[in-house]
Formats: C-alpha cells, sequence, structure tokens
C-alpha cells in the first residue's frame, strides 16, 4: 500500500441543479474536492443556449481559479425533449439529435481541457427491434469517436442499468463493435456494481481499471438503481478504494447523487468526509491536497 495517494474527488453537478453554475463550483472547492463532473443542461452550462463561447471562457476560467479539474457529463434528463426523460438517445428514431449534442459535448469538453467526456446508450424503446437499436448504438457512437478522435478528446462511456449497454460485459462488447478505439474508455459508477453485476464490487473495478477514464461513486442496494447517499445502501467502501489505488487509477472519482440538490451543499460536505475516511480505512488516505 506504501506509495498510494488519496483519490481526486469530484462531485456531479446534477446534483446541485439548485444553484447557479459558478456558485456550485466556488461551494464544490471551499469543501475540498479537486474535480467536477459537469453535466451539460440548461440549469447550467446549456450548449445550445446562446452565447456559448463567452460563458465556456467564463466556467473555463473559473475552474482554473478554483484549480478544478473537469468531466464533462451529458445526462441532462429533459434538455432535448421537454416531454420524456433522457429522450432521444442513440438508439431512438431521432437519435441525430443527440449525436449533434454529444458532438457539442465534445467540442465542449475539448475547450475546458476535460479528462473525459462520459455518455450512455440510453433505453430501447418497445418498438425497436434488438438488432436495429444494436446497429444504431454503434453507428451513432462510431460518429462519436470520430469528433472526439478529431478534438483530442477521451471519452468514457457508462454502462447504465435498464439501458442497451448496462453492465461491463455490454461495454466490452461495444468496445469490440467499435474496433477497440483507444479513445473510447469506460465511465464506471460503483453504485451500479452492486446494483446489477455478478461480482463484487472490488472484483469489478479490478476488472475494469485497464479502461477506466472516470469513476462515479454512490451507495445503492441489490437490484435497485437508486443513488443512495453513502451508508445508505449496501457497498462497503474501504475495499472499493483499495481496489482503486491497487490499480494505479488517477482519474476523478465523482460523488453520483442527481437526486439531492435540495440539500446539495450540506450532503456534498458530508460526501467527502465519508470518502476521506473510507480512503484512511482503505490505506489510501494522503495527497498533495
Amino acid at each position: 500500500m506504501t506509495g498510494m495517494t488519496e483519490p481526486r474527488w469530484g462531485y456531479g453537478t446534477n446534483g446541485f441543479t439548485d444553484h447557479r453554475l459558478p456558485d456550485a463550483l466556488r461551494v464544490l472547492a471551499d469543501l475540498g474536492y479537486r474535480g467536477v463532473a459537469l453535466t451539460l443542461d440548461h440549469a447550467h452550462l446549456d450548449p445550445f443556449a446562446p452565447g456559448l463561447a463567452r460563458r465556456l471562457a467564463a466556467v473555463a476560467e473559473l475552474l482554473g481559479e478554483l484549480r478544478l479539474a473537469v468531466v464533462v457529463e451529458t445526462g441532462a434528463r429533459y434538455l432535448l425533449d421537454p416531454f420524456h426523460k433522457h429522450a432521444p438517445t442513440l438508439v431512438h428514431d431521432e437519435r441525430a439529435k443527440r449525436i449533434d449534442y454529444l458532438r457539442r459535448a465534445v467540442s465542449i469538453g475539448a475547450d475546458l481541457g476535460a479528462e473525459a467526456v462520459s455518455f450512455w446508450a440510453g433505453v430501447r424503446p418497445a418498438h425497436v427491434g434488438a438488432d436495429l437499436a444494436w446497429r444504431r448504438l454503434v453507428d451513432g457512437c462510431a460518429e462519436v469517436v470520430a469528433a472526439a478522435e478529431t478534438a483530442g478528446v477521451v471519452l468514457g462511456f457508462e454502462p447504465e442499468p435498464g439501458m442497451l449497454v448496462e453492465d461491463l460485459a455490454g461495454w466490452h462488447r461495444l468496445r469490440t463493435a467499435l474496433g477497440a478505439p483507444p479513445v473510447f474508455g469506460l465511465t464506471l459508477d460503483i453504485g451500479h456494481c452492486r446494483c446489477l453485476e455478478a461480482r463484487d464490487v472490488p472484483e469489478c473495478v479490478t476488472a475494469a481499471a485497464p479502461h477506466l477514464v472516470h469513476v462515479q461513486i454512490d451507495d445503492m442496494r441489490r437490484g435497485v438503481h437508486e443513488h443512495l447517499e453513502f451508508g445508505a445502501g449496501e457497498i462497503d467502501f474501504p475495499p472499493v478504494l483499495r481496489a482503486l489505488g491497487d490499480a494505479g487509477y488517477r482519474g476523478l472519482v465523482s460523488v453520483e447523487l442527481p437526486r439531492h440538490s435540495h440539500a446539495a451543499a450540506s450532503v456534498a460536505a458530508s460526501s467527502l468526509q465519508f470518502l476521506r475516511c473510507a480512503a484512511v480505512a482503505a490505506g489510501v488516505a494522503g495527497g498533495d491536497r
């Protein structure tokens, strides 16, 4: 365990939607977070609103001032369709809207110097056959990969329970179908591992480690896709953090609590305290900030 340093903790802005983005970033920096998982949404950095270049420059300046690293997230719920959550996705009939959004996210990620741009497959609509959905997903991802290669941006594809790619096996299948491009990395949600993976959570981390570009962290129960505050679920976190340390992972480990905006600052504070205690128990505490 010698030489291990404390993970670089981040926090998702989808858990700060009642705050202005500059206020959210300042709160997180003041609390001691080292990064932010920034969801491109109407509440914060809307990629479709006027004046994007000016707003983007202001965000980049503030991130630099606060010494916050950033990962770009694309899980906005109603940005593309005000009636249907997360629609359209890469497997919908209107997937061109999603591809446009993801291309914009890649461009924004490049401008912000993001460590990764994270995205997912989407839920297959009932009227879309499994084979067609898979072809749409592969073709759509190939377009996003091409944009990322041009921009010099790393992608973090996230397996999401209930979506067309929901587990690590599905991620590997998709990566193979794409020809294993170097820019196509993995965003791993620790809670999802407890929710549906067959292996123990630390084993999932070890298996995923060679491909990790971003880690989301939250508590969860088996078979229930509900992001819980730490200690409210079933995950034993010190072994998980030890597995990340053993793997040499140095990317952001970002708290993912998208339904806690009503108490964002206090939840962010208690989350960081919990994770730092877990890091001490794991033998990976320390670091340079």
